[in-house]
C-alpha cells in the first residue's frame, strides 16, 4: 500500500512539473500574440493540458489528439498558423511513444491527427503557408518526437531486460550453492548409513559371538550384552540423523561417495567378524565404469548389513554371474528358525527400509534394475546392471516411480565441498532425476553459475534486435521523410520569396506604362497562391489581374499587391490586405 501511494504521489509531481512547463510556454505564446483573446487562447490551452497531461499515463493516444486540437486553432487563425502548442504536442508524442510499446495504435492516432489537420486546411481554404504548416511542422512534431520516445522505451526496455536476467543469474548461483549445501549433507547420511552402519552391525554381530563364549564370566557376559545394546542405540541414532541429513527426495546422492574397498574385501571382512557368507563369481570380470562398480559394492554391502541385522545366525549366499553386456549380483540370507534370536521377519518389508530404496534409486539411475522380496530358500536381493551407465542415466532422466531415498548427483555444475573446493563431477555419471527446473531457462549441466542460459540469451538478443530495430527506425524515418517534404518545402518557399514585390518598387509602379518599362521592377514570377478572398475583389472588366506578396516572411500572412493589365498596359493597382474579410 505504501508503495502504491509513494508511486502515485512521483506520477502526480511529474505530471505537475509537465504541466508547468507547458503552460510556462503556453504564456509566453500569448504575450506574444499581443491581441489575442485571453480565453480562447489562454483559459482554455491550460484547461485541455490540464486534462491531456495526467491522461498522458492511461490514454495517451487521446491525450495527443485533445493537443492536435489546440494546434488546430492555431491553422484556423488568420494571422499565422504557428502557435506555442506545437511543444505541448511534440512532448506528449514522445509520452505516448515511452509509454505505449506497440506502434500500430499510436501511428493510428498520429494518422488521424495529419488527417484532421490537413482535412481542417481544406475546409478553410487555408493559403499555402498554412498548408506547409500542416505539412511539415505538425507532421514532425508528431512523428519525431514519438520515434524518439520508442527508442527511449527500448533502452529501458534492454536495461530492465538486463537486470532482469543479472537478478535470475544471482538467483540461480544460490540456488547451485544451496544444491551444493544439501549433496554435502546427503553425502553425509548416505555415508554414515552405507558405512558406519555396515561396521556397527559387524561389531554389534561379534560381540553377540562373544557373548556366547563358555570361557567367559556372567559379568563378561552382562558387559558385552550392554554393549551390544549400546551399539544397537548407536546404529538407531545413525539411522536417526540419517534422517536428519537426508535430501528432499528425489536425489541419488550415495552413488558417487569414495569407496576404495572391493567387493572380495568386502566378503572377506564380513567373514572375519564371524558372518556366515559363502560367495563366488563366475565369467570373467570384465572392465566396469566407476559408478556400476560401487554401485555393485553398495547393492553386496546392503544386502549384508539387512542379513546381519535381521537374521544374523542365518547364511548368506552371493553370487556375481558375469554376463557379456551385464553383471548379475544376487544376494540371498536363509530364514530364521523359529524361536531364534533373529528379529521376526528374514528382511524388511519391500519399500520401508531407507537403505533398499536407496539401493533401488541408485540402480535405476545406473540404467540397471533391483528386485528384493522373499523365495525359495530366504530372502532375495537381485540387481542386474549394465557394465556402462547408460545414456539416458548421464543425462539425469528421471526414474520410473517414486524416489524417496536420498542419493549424490553428478549433475549440478560445480558443487562445493566440505572445504570449499569445487567438486569436479565423475565422468559418466548419473545426473540428478529429481532436479528442481531452472528458475531462468533450462537447466544446463554443463552451464556454468554466471553463463548466460540459452532461453535467456534468446530473451536478451530479442530485446536487443527490438532495440535496434527501434533506434534505427528513430533515425531512418526522419530522413526518409526529409526526402519527401524537403523537395516539396524547398520549393514552395521558392516560390514564396521569388513572388515578393517590395513596397518601395511598388510604389514606383505607374499606372498607363506599358510592362515593358516596368519589367525591371516587378519580380521573377507572380504569387500562385492568392487567397479566396483575394480572387474575388472587384476587377476593371476585361483586364487581367496578377499578384505579388509584400514580404517575405513564410510564416506569416503578409498584404498582397494586386495589378491588373490590359492590353500590355498597368490598368490598375491596389493592396489586398492580409487579414480575412
Amino acid at each position: 500500500m505504501l508503495n502504491t501511494r509513494t508511486t502515485l504521489a512521483r506520477s502526480a509531481r511529474g505530471d505537475a512539473a509537465l504541466w508547468t512547463v507547458l503552460a510556462a510556454a503556453t504564456g509566453y505564446g500569448f504575450r506574444d500574440a499581443g491581441s489575442a483573446s485571453p480565453t480562447l487562447d489562454l483559459v482554455l490551452p491550460l484547461a485541455v493540458l490540464a486534462v491531456a497531461v495526467p491522461w498522458s499515463r492511461r490514454r495517451p493516444g487521446a491525450a495527443v489528439a485533445l493537443v492536435n486540437g489546440l494546434c488546430v486553432m492555431g491553422l484556423a487563425d488568420a494571422s499565422t498558423p504557428g502557435n506555442a502548442h506545437v511543444l505541448s504536442l511534440a512532448a506528449l508524442s514522445c509520452l505516448l511513444g515511452a509509454r505505449v510499446a506497440e506502434a500500430r495504435r499510436p501511428l493510428l492516432v498520429l494518422a488521424g491527427c495529419a488527417a484532421v489537420d490537413l482535412a481542417t486546411c481544406a475546409v478553410l481554404r487555408a493559403q499555402p503557408v498554412w498548408w506547409f504548416y500542416a505539412l511539415t511542422v505538425l507532421p514532425a512534431a508528431l512523428l519525431l518526437p514519438w520515434l524518439a520516445g520508442r527508442h527511449w522505451c527500448g533502452r529501458r526496455q534492454l536495461v530492465r531486460e538486463g537486470w532482469r536476467l543479472a537478478r535470475g543469474l544471482e538467483e540461480r548461483q544460490h540456488l547451485v550453492a544451496e544444491r551444493a549445501r544439501l549433496t554435502e549433507r546427503a553425502e553425509i547420511a548416505a555415508d554414515m548409513h552405507d558405512s558406519l552402519g555396515h561396521a556397527l552391525s559387524l561389531v554389534a554381530l561379534r560381540a553377540g559371538a562373544l557373548e556366547l563364549s563358555p570361557d567367559l564370566t556372567d559379568r563378561d557376559r552382562a558387559d558385552l550384552a550392554d554393549l551390544r545394546g549400546t551399539i544397537a542405540d548407536a546404529v538407531e541414532q545413525v539411522r536417526e540423523t540419517v534422517a536428519v541429513l537426508r535430501d528432499p527426495p528425489g536425489r541419488d546422492t550415495g552413488a558417487g561417495l569414495p569407496v576404495n574397498d572391493t567387493v572380495e574385501e568386502l566378503l572377506s571382512r564380513a567373514v572375519a567378524s564371524g558372518v556366515p557368507v559363502r560367495w563366488e563369481r563366475r565369467g570373467a570380470s570384465p572392465p566396469l565404469s566407476c559408478p556400476v562398480e560401487r554401485g555393485m559394492y553398495r547393492v553386496v554391502q546392503e544386502a549384508l548389513t539387512n542379513a546381519t541385522k535381521h537374521a544374523p545366525d542365518c547364511s548368506i549366499s552371493v553370487r556375481i554371474t558375469h554376463e557379456p553386456d551385464r553383471t548379475r549380483v544376487s544376494v540371498v540370507n536363509a530364514v530364521p528358525s523359529a524361536g531364534g534370536p533373529a528379529h521376526t521377519g528374514a528382511g524388511p518389508a519391500s519399500g520401508v527400509g531407507r537403505g533398499l530404496i536407496g539401493l533401488q534409486e541408485r540402480v535405476t539411475v545406473l540404467g540397471g534394475s533391483l528386485r528384493t522380496g522373499s523365495g525359495s530358500g530366504g530372502f532375495h536381493v537381485t540387481a542386474v546392471l549394465p557394465h556402462r551407465a547408460t545414456t539416458a542415466a548421464r543425462t539425469g532422466t528421471p526414474a520410473p516411480g517414486p524416489v524417496t531415498a536420498p542419493g549424490r548427483t553428478a549433475g549440478i555444475p560445480g558443487p562445493a565441498s566440505p572445504t570449499g573446493t569445487a567438486r569436479r563431477p565423475d565422468p559418466g555419471m548419473a545426473a540428478d532425476p529429481g532436479m528442481a527446473p531452472d528458475p531462468i531457462g533450462a537447466m544446463d549441466p554443463d552451464t556454468a553459475p554466471g553463463e548466460v542460459l540459452p532461453g535467456s540469451a534468446e530473451r536478451l538478443a530479442s530485446v536487443r534486435s527490438d532495440a535496434r530495430r527501434r533506434s534505427a527506425l528513430a533515425f531512418v524515418a526522419p530522413v526518409v521523410a526529409a526526402v519527401f517534404l524537403v523537395p516539396s518545402a524547398v520549393y514552395l518557399a521558392w516560390q514564396l520569396t521569388t513572388s515578393v514585390l517590395p513596397p518601395s518598387r511598388y510604389d514606383e509602379l505607374t499606372i498607363g506604362r506599358p510592362r515593358t518599362e516596368l519589367a525591371p521592377l516587378l519580380p521573377a514570377r507572380a504569387y500562385p497562391y492568392p487567397s479566396g478572398h483575394a480572387r474575388s475583389a472587384p476587377r476593371p472588366p476585361g483586364a487581367r489581374c496578377e499578384f505579388y506578396r509584400s514580404g517575405r516572411d513564410l510564416l506569416e500572412e503578409v498584404d498582397l499587391y494586386r495589378l491588373c493589365w490590359s492590353g500590355g498596359t498597368l490598368l490598375t493597382k491596389d493592396t489586398v490586405p492580409a487579414g480575412r474579410p
